[in-house]
């Protein structure tokens, strides 16, 4: 199989009823090759009204080969039968996660800024790990203290086969040296969903060609 090269991971904005299934399938649409998943994440919520949300999201990602990840919750993932799972550092265990969502399951794991932790994934079973945030963003917890840098990018793929995801306050004016670092993923919220998301997916997309 070839290597794609950078593609996009949509993660929701908080919002995610309304006018939001429309915003998403215009986001896919425009992004086809580009967008290889997109993660649900919402707070608060309990998982009957979760799983309602997620049902128009879910079928759209699926129209267009997207993978549907859920943030935090193998329970929410294990019930709505998604693609995987995305992990925080206290959301559980990559391998308890594995046997409660089977093989096929894309499991990945945040792990901010620390080779340890990345290593740690990936020896758990992670399918990809994500290092953020990379710039300021209001999706990734203030707690955050230590920025990532490109080193990190770089340093990962060149040791290890697990694909990588950046996250973390990443514009289509910002994402060039990630791109050129090597990353698989770049994780974006804020930068497609508080614009224009079609104008956003193929502004991603232009500088991801050029790179």
């Amino acid at each position: 199989m070839s290597d794609p090269g950078t593609q996009l991971y949509l993660i929701s904005p908080p919002e995610v009823g309304g006018e939001f299934p429309q915003r998403l399938e215009r986001a896919l649409s425009a992004g086809k090759g580009v967008v290889a998943a997109f993660q649900f994440r919402v707070k608060g919520m309990d998982q009957h009204e979760a799983a309602r949300l997620a049902e128009p999201l879910q079928a759209i990602c699926a129209a267009h080969e997207v993978a549907f990840i859920v943030n935090d919750s193998v329970a929410l993932a294990k019930r709505l039968r998604a693609d995987g799972v995305h992990l925080g550092q206290d959301d559980g265990d990559p391998k308890e996660a594995r046997e409660e969502l089977g093989r096929e399951a894309q499991i990945g794991v945040t792990c901010h800024a620390s080779k340890h932790l990345a290593m740690e994934a990936g020896e758990a079973g992670a399918d990809y790990v994500a290092f953020g945030a990379f710039f300021e963003s209001a999706t990734k917890d203030k707690g955050d203290a230590e920025r990532p840098t490109l080193d990190i990018i770089e340093w990962w793929v060149k040791l290890f086969e697990i694909p990588v995801v950046a996250i973390g306050g990443i514009t289509p004016a910002n994402c060039g040296p990630l791109v050129e670092a090597g990353t698989d993923f770049l994780a974006v919220s804020g930068a497609v969903w508080n614009a224009d998301e079609v104008v956003a997916v193929k502004a991603f997309q232009k500088v991801i060609a050029g790179s």
